[in-house]
């Protein structure tokens, strides 16, 4: 009887057992890569829900709200449509067209910089700064406390193992806010 990984195996031809086991070991790599595939799915459902649900309650969506909130971090409340570009980590038009979106709401405003009229200040409005009191703690903003709290070397593997995920989708080039959101949002939203 030859006895592996609760599987016992009494009086089987050799062959019998290496087949078995071979397909024991292929059902389980299945069961794990579409249990992964399950998770990555439940991750972007309920990014997909929060954004939607902040988008219908408060008319903006994440990556404007990621926005707003620099411009409230900043001195002064203002920064210049570059500082935002790179901070929101995405491209001149996509940010410009957030920009944008946000100047049509009066949620921000651009005013040409005293002495340099050729240069433009992103200030905060106080409607948007009154828009960022009333909207919920993020899941991003939750998800970074926890991600806090866990060891450098839980984090390492965690790192590790989204590069691999990233490079298997072959998506290492996209454009990504620092903020879970839906991309469908920032490239089309009105």
């Amino acid at each position: 009887m030859t006895c592996s990984f609760g599987l016992c195996f009494i009086n089987l031809p050799a062959f019998f057992q290496k087949n078995h086991l071979l397909l024991f070991y292929r059902n389980k790599l299945n069961m794990d890569a579409t249990e992964i595939l399950i998770t990555i799915r439940k991750i972007v459902r309920s990014i997909n829900l929060e954004s939607k649900k902040i988008q219908k309650t408060h008319g903006v969506s994440i990556p404007q709200i990621l926005c707003l909130s620099y411009l409230h971090a900043s001195p002064n409340f203002q920064s210049t449509q570059g500082e935002i570009r790179q901070f929101l980590n995405l491209n001149s038009s996509t940010a410009s067209g957030i920009i944008d979106r946000l100047e049509m709401k009066g949620l921000l405003a651009r005013l040409p910089k005293q002495g340099d009229k050729r240069v433009v200040s992103i200030v905060l409005t106080s409607k948007g700064a009154s828009l960022l009191k009333n909207v919920p703690t993020l899941m991003h903003e939750q998800l970074s406390v926890k991600l806090k709290s866990l060891s450098e070397s839980t984090l390492y593997q965690m790192k590790e193992s989204l590069n691999i995920l990233v490079t298997l989708l072959n998506i290492g080039d996209a454009e990504a806010v620092p903020m879970l959101s839906v991309e469908e949002s920032v490239n089309n939203e009105k």
